[in-house]
């Protein structure tokens, strides 16, 4: 690019063009610069934000993924990553399921939860390897460089969208409707209550330590099989209980524990159902970092999720529950 003779020698050309034509004259140096702008460029490319389609791992770092998913993940994904007793990792519908997130979210994912049977092993480096067959798999390109583990560079990496969008679930024509049978109460005191406590205890209780069921003979069925279901898949388990809750909150026809009728059509009521559903997911993603303090954080909104339908509808002084004012 630049040039060690100046056929016209200005000399305020060369003066200033003097430190960079000098390295002309030293191959080593000049080797060494092309190098460090080339290392430059790379550094600068790694921090702008990027979709897998632009090359973000190596070959080799594939290679090093496909010996560890076929060890660590082929016996739930499949061989071929298309999916057995655990969902696929490749196509349209693993794209859509995680094109609104970033390689951040899948490497902390894979590195705190996977696998199901003994997650918390594989390391971040681990991870993003299998993120680069995975990657591989689906055919997206390879680049100069691998897939990093740090978050932040991760967080600037996503999925495109699907080739063929999913659609949302709709009606299927003829199937059974499902009226409303319990009170909101019963929603409560069979869901949510329970379920939000279980989130709650996280604030007290390390959700890694193990629980042991009961063997007594005149133990309960729920002591015995305490340890079913237990430490953070209870947690997982719970903030999907909340999210999934939001559709019989806003069931026609329900009714509150005095008889009147649950206000599913008030935008303040819709509101609150809709604060709970975020709540929910903003708990399910701390327990998926399995990190105590991040899910005590997500308790607080929790708890205001819940607090904000409270103090309209419930703890009211001389006004019934349910209704509106």
């Amino acid at each position: 690019m630049f040039s060690c003779f100046n056929r016209r020698g200005r000399r305020a050309e060369r003066a200033r063009s003097f430190a960079v034509l000098s390295a002309c004259g030293a191959p080593a140096t000049a080797l060494l610069f092309c190098a460090l702008a080339g290392s430059f460029s790379l550094a600068a490319y790694a921090q702008q934000p990027r979709t897998a389609k632009d090359g973000v791992y190596t070959d080799a770092q594939a290679k090093r993924g496909q010996t560890l998913y076929t060890d660590r993940c082929a016996q739930c994904h499949g061989a071929t990553l298309g999916g057995d007793i655990a969902p696929p990792l490749v196509g349209d519908d693993f794209i859509g399921d995680w094109n609104t997130q970033t390689l951040a979210d899948l490497v902390d994912k894979i590195k705190n939860t996977m696998p199901a049977d003994d997650p918390g092993k594989l390391t971040e480096r681990q991870s993003a390897d299998i993120v680069a067959y995975i990657l591989q798999v689906g055919k997206f390109p390879t680049g100069r460089a691998e897939l990093p583990s740090d978050a932040a560079a991760l967080k600037l990496i996503t999925l495109p969208a699907p080739a063929t969008p999913s659609r949302p679930a709709s009606a299927v024509a003829g199937a059974p409707s499902f009226p409303a049978f319990g009170s909101v109460n019963d929603v409560m005191g069979g869901i949510l209550f329970p379920s939000s406590n279980i989130i709650f205890d996280v604030q007290t209780k390390d959700p890694a330590k193990k629980v042991t069921g009961a063997s007594t003979s005149d133990s309960s069925l729920t002591d015995r099989f305490a340890d079913v279901y237990q430490g953070w898949m209870l947690v997982d388990i719970a903030a999907v209980a909340l999210v999934e809750s939001a559709p019989m909150l806003l069931t026609p026809g329900r009714r509150c524990e005095n008889g009147k009728p649950v206000p599913v059509d008030r935008p303040d009521w819709i509101k609150f159902t809709q604060g709970l559903v975020e709540a929910g997911r903003t708990a399910y993603k701390a327990s998926q970092s399995r990190n105590q303090d991040a899910v005590i954080e997500a308790t607080n909104e929790v708890a205001e999720s819940c607090l904000n339908c409270h103090r309209a509808y419930r703890d009211r002084r001389n006004i019934a529950r349910c209704e509106v004012q």
